[in-house]
């Protein structure tokens, strides 16, 4: 199995190619979603304040899917080490 080493943003790890696959097709549905949203937006009998906590909840709802694959770590703070943590 082989192994992308991503962002050099702290606590990410190395993910497989089946997870970068994975988020890749999570992150493609999610395009087709959000282009959906953006045509019925143009409906002018939307409730403007609705819509947008529902494509909130629906953007929200991907990214929280993709930490679930890539499970990135908390970050380690300098202060850590004073707490013996």
């Amino acid at each position: 199995m082989s192994m992308n080493n991503g962002l050099p943003v702290s606590d990410y790890r190395p993910q497989s190619d089946d997870a970068v696959s994975l988020v890749n097709r999570n992150k493609e549905m999610e395009e087709r979603v959000l282009r959906l949203l953006d045509d019925l937006a143009k409906n002018q009998g939307i409730d403007p304040r609705w819509y947008a906590v529902g494509r909130r909840h629906i953007e929200q709802g991907f990214m929280e899917i993709n930490r679930a694959v890539f499970q990135p770590a908390r970050v380690d703070l300098p202060a850590d080490a004073d707490r013996g943590l």
